[in-house]
């Protein structure tokens, strides 16, 4: 199972990475009928924070994106798809008693972690760019006071204004 192709399916929606019912059922080798009308015997098992179904809006919005599979498209819109996060997938598992079911929780759970340690590494360098930042700013406003001090000296003097008519030379007594 390419952890790449795991990952490509994993969505955030509500500020969760799940992964969409025709997505599993294509990794488990099932249709999403059946997917679903087994976690529909096993309601129990799915609680809001393991599984919950998109909103029209949600549906439409995920229709409109790139990122959906082909199978997501050509959905028919009174049965919006379910949303699995990681510990719904996880209990899939046990719903679906299969080897390959077996076989491709291992490969999603690992995928799940992958992109944990992801995150992570990306926390960390969004850390160390805002201490860049922060440190540019102070340097930064030193920059603003040498560069306006070079430009001083760069501008030449104004000449004065060169008067017309005559002018006489009056003695200092």
């Amino acid at each position: 199972m390419p952890a790449e192709r795991i990952e490509r399916a994993i969505l955030l929606i509500r500020g969760q990475k799940v992964l969409l019912d025709a997505d599993l059922a294509n990794l488990y080798a099932v249709s999403t009928k059946a997917l679903n009308q087994a976690v529909k015997r096993n309601l129990s098992r799915f609680p809001d924070d393991f599984m919950f179904r998109l909103t029209s809006e949600e549906t439409k919005e995920l229709n409109r994106s790139q990122i959906v599979t082909g199978s997501q498209k050509h959905r028919d819109p009174r049965f919006p798809p379910f949303a699995f996060t990681e510990q719904g997938v996880a209990m899939l598992s046990s719903v679906l008693r299969s080897e390959r079911a077996v076989q491709v929780n291992i490969a999603i759970m690992r995928a799940f972690v992958r992109l944990r340690e992801m995150i992570g590494t990306h926390a960390d360098l969004a850390r160390r760019l805002d201490e860049l930042e922060r440190r540019f700013r102070e340097h930064d406003e030193q920059f603003v006071v040498v560069f306006d001090a070079i430009r001083q000296l760069m501008t030449p003097p104004q000449a004065k204004p060169h008067e017309l008519g005559y002018h006489t030379l009056v003695e200092k007594k």
